[in-house]
Formats: structure tokens, sequence, C-alpha cells
């Protein structure tokens, strides 16, 4: 995908958050991360966004912490959000393309990242706020194009589970082959074992031989690979596809 698509997700991902949160409203739980209320959840993203604004705002060139969101609920609070997220796409849509900052993934540029990234991280809580409203990952899921899914995935597997501090181990070496059925070449076998997860994307058909296949349409892989959902089919040894759900939260 290229960077205007992101933007373009991002935008809209954002507001449907933010609607979603204003429906709820501050104090609901949000059943797809239990321990948060909407107030949280917009705490959270709302930090997010004005962390990412400022490594691509200030060409900043090397990492800083989160800042801490501010005292505010209510309206206050869903003002705040949607202001920071305002802020992310204006900054991002008018940074230039050779634009030199501090970004923690692989990525053609650091601006095509801070794209890609904020667009999967809004998407994820846009499904986030909507379940607090009440609506389930399944059908939240409808909103979310093939493509847009598919490199979620390929972004989750092969960049945040491609770094050292994935916790994804295995004591006993094993092959996970994730496959969408409705994305063109969305599959990917991920060898586990006790050092970090090794993935490899491949063009669809067979694939190497697995010890588990979680395969599914791209919408709900990518919400059940980031614990949104449950997987949408599970063929083989069901206990690496356990042991990706109980150790795969992303620190």
């Amino acid at each position: 995908m290229e960077t205007a698509e992101f933007l373009s997700v991002l935008d809209r991902e954002g507001r449907a958050l933010a609607t979603a949160a204003a429906e709820a409203g501050p104090g609901a739980k949000v059943p797809t991360c239990p321990e948060w209320q909407v107030r949280d959840l917009l705490r959270h993203t709302g930090a997010v966004h004005r962390w990412a604004t400022s490594f691509v705002a200030r060409a900043e060139p090397s990492f800083r912490p989160f800042g801490d969101p501010p005292d505010l609920d209510g309206d206050a609070l869903l003002a705040w959000f949607r202001e920071g997220h305002e802020r992310l796409v204006a900054t991002l849509s008018a940074a230039p393309p050779d634009l030199e900052c501090w970004h923690f993934l692989p990525a053609p540029s650091p601006l095509a990242f801070w794209a890609r990234r904020q667009a999967h991280e809004t998407a994820v809580h846009r499904v986030d706020a909507e379940s607090a409203c009440g609506r389930s990952p399944e059908e939240a899921a409808r909103d979310l194009d093939p493509g847009f899914a598919a490199d979620g995935v390929d972004e989750l597997l092969r960049g945040f589970h491609g770094r050292a501090k994935s916790r994804v181990r295995a004591e006993v070496p094993r092959v996970l082959r994730v496959r969408a059925t409705d994305a063109a070449g969305a599959a990917w076998t991920v060898r586990l074992s006790a050092g970090p997860p090794v993935t490899e994307r491949y063009g669809g058909g067979a694939g190497p031989d697995a010890d588990c296949e979680v395969s599914g349409p791209a919408a709900l892989l990518y919400l059940s690979l980031w614990n949104r959902a449950p997987f949408p089919t599970v063929t083989g040894d069901s206990a690496t596809a356990t042991l990706w759900r109980e150790r795969s939260a992303v620190g």
C-alpha cells in the first residue's frame, strides 16, 4: 500500500474511533481490552498519536519516551483525542517524502513507517472502541479492507515479532502457517524456536510443511493475531496456536 492509502485509513479509522467512544461513554468497559474503560483507550491512543506526531514534526533523530496523557475526562478528553488525531493526519500529510526521523521497524522510509504504523494502531483501537458499544470484533472486521488487513498481519509477523524482544518462544521448534483466504499472496510461515520467530511470506498454495495452520479472512486473522478475536480456523497442532495466543502480546 502507498503512504497516501495509509493516511486515508488513518483519517477514517480515527474518526470512527472517536464516534464509537462518544457513543459508548468514557466509563464503558472495553471487552477486547478487559482492563480498560473507554477513557483509558482514548488516553492511550491519543498519547500514541501525539508521540508519533512529535517525531515527524520535529524530524526527531532518536527515541523519545511517551508523554503522560492529560488529566481529562468526558467531552474534554474526547476533544483532546480528536485534536491530536487531526494533527497527526495533517503532519504526516505535509511531511516531505525524504523525511529523516527515528522509527523502529524496517520500512521504505520513515514517513512510510509512521503512516503505516499509525493506520494499524488506530484501526485496531477503533475495533476496541466499537466493542465498548456492543459490536463484536467479527462485525467490526467487515469495515477492514482485506489488503490493508493482510498488510497488518505482515507488519505484526515480520515486523514486531521479527525483533529480539518478541516473547514468542518454543522449547521444541514448531512451524506455524498463517494464511488469508481472501487476499492474494497473503500467507506466511512462522518458525518458532528458542530464539525470536523467523517469518517468511510466500505467494500462496500449500507452502512449506507446518505443525499448525491458522487461516481465514484477512481481517479476522489480523484481529485474532492482535488478540482481539478468536482464530477463524485452526488445523493441525492446536497447541502451537495456543502458544501464540499466550505469548504474543506486544509490549
